[in-house]
């Protein structure tokens, strides 16, 4: 029996009705990595300037020669899967997820779950979920199998400026701060752009080309190069809820912070995409050794899987950038994928230059004072990272045995953003994690000192 697939709100809920048994379902079935420990050695050797490992990157065959599920493993759950009446609709290089489809009917009798709709206690929607955790009949171990809940969907982070947000030094028409006025402020003088590099950015959401050359012409960038990775059936046109702000947002921040990049790989599967599909294809890629994510789950737990995939990305010397959310300090659960100690939480600022489009002046956390401002905590999940430890907590109050976030932070108040064909004014670390990814897309640490 696998665990943590039941969401706790069914527990409060009174079923809707049956699932219909003719409705398919889209899952990722995952198993766990081999030779935890040594990985876990791995990783710390690869970050440690006095080991022999520093810096050594494995790629993604290497990876999972040594740390992959065994293709005997793999080769055993798709023939349970085909044997059960599950399609098999995609496998993945590092044999960490089988993705498959089939009916309401047989995900039931393959899981021994029922499967129900309720009304969502939060949000104007209907979802579904088991009644109860998924059982395998199989000897091969399992890790999860993502899917079988729609109870948390993905939600970008940005928030929109309701007033003339302060401060407003920046060259946009409403003192929104664009384009160059990024590298003024944080890289002054570098003439490093990114060329050579490919940024990748996870996106639940499509966008408006004619919105990206807008910005470029706007703010005098040149044609930077963009391609699209369609996954879980998304067509990538935008949906007009909202979303598309987002990824406009994520594309505009990187190109303004890293002008010349090579590539900006925008990783879209859509509101019904699945996190494990596209975190696994960007490992698998390993082409973007940055990518940044502005999407989060709201309460969402630790995430074996997902933790398996940024391991992943680690090893092979991807730095992943999460926005660490918008809405204070945490009192409990950080949102996923906030507090993962294998990725790098962003949080934000608010920067002052001094004049429009000028020079760094000074940097303030950012904090709206009506409950929106840079997400930070301690972490209920996980304990303190080696780079945390040996740090005096006493000013921050940070915790001296569980993970702290963020990790780092930029600005995140009076981002000009096109999108939809219309000029926005938003905040967020949304703003603040592209902009690190773009900006660990200049070069190393001292090339840019």
């Amino acid at each position: 029996m696998l665990r943590a697939h039941v969401p706790a709100a069914v527990a409060r809920l009174t079923p809707q009705g049956h699932l219909s048994a003719l409705q398919n379902l889209q899952l990722a079935i995952s198993l766990p990595l081999r030779n935890q420990q040594p990985l876990t050695d791995l990783l710390r050797q690869i970050s440690d300037p006095a080991s022999p490992q520093y810096r050594q990157y494995l790629t993604p065959a290497q990876f999972t020669e040594r740390f992959g599920p065994t293709e005997q493993d793999y080769q055993g759950l798709i023939d349970f899967a085909k044997s059960h009446g599950l399609r098999v609709t995609g496998t993945h290089p590092n044999r960490v997820i089988l993705d498959v489809e089939g009916s309401v009917s047989t995900v039931e009798n393959t899981f021994h779950v029922k499967m129900w709709s309720y009304q969502h206690p939060s949000e104007n929607r209907k979802f579904y979920a088991p009644d109860m955790e998924p059982s395998i009949d199989l000897s091969i171990p399992i890790l999860g199998i993502s899917g079988l809940s729609n109870y948390s969907l993905p939600h970008p982070r940005y928030k929109f400026n309701t007033a003339l947000a302060s401060p407003n030094s920046g060259s946009a028409s409403n003192g929104g701060y664009m384009g160059n006025d990024f590298r003024n402020a944080y890289v002054p003088g570098v003439s490093l752009t990114g060329s050579g590099q490919t940024v990748g950015l996870l996106q639940f959401d499509g966008y408006t080309t004619s919105d990206i050359t807008y910005y470029e012409n706007l703010t005098g960038r040149s044609n930077v190069p963009i391609t699209n990775v369609l996954l879980d059936g998304f067509s990538g046109t935008p949906t007009g809820s909202g979303g598309e702000v987002e990824v406009s947002l994520d594309i505009e921040m990187v190109l303004s912070m890293a002008p010349g990049v090579s590539d900006i790989m925008v990783y879209e599967a859509g509101p019904g995409g699945n996190w494990h599909d596209i975190l696994n294809r960007i490992a698998n890629d390993n082409l973007a050794k940055q990518v940044s994510c502005s999407w989060y789950i709201p309460g969402g737990a630790a995430d074996p899987t997902a933790d398996e995939i940024f391991q992943q990305m680690a090893a092979q010397g991807q730095s992943f950038f999460t926005a660490s959310g918008d809405y204070d300090a945490f009192t409990g659960l950080i949102p996923f994928p906030g507090d993962t100690p294998y990725a790098t939480e962003v949080g934000g600022t608010i920067l002052n230059t001094t004049s429009s489009g000028g020079s760094y002046a000074s940097e303030t956390a950012w904090n709206r004072n009506n409950g929106i401002g840079t997400g930070g905590g301690v972490s209920t999940q996980y304990s303190i990272p080696s780079w945390q430890q040996g740090i005096s907590m006493t000013a921050n109050l940070g915790s001296t045995t569980m993970r702290n976030v963020p990790d780092v932070a930029l600005t995140a108040e009076n981002v000009y953003v096109r999108a939809d064909g219309v000029d926005y004014s938003v905040g967020g670390t949304s703003c603040a994690a592209p902009l690190w990814a773009g900006f660990t897309a200049l070069g190393s640490v001292s090339d840019l000192a």
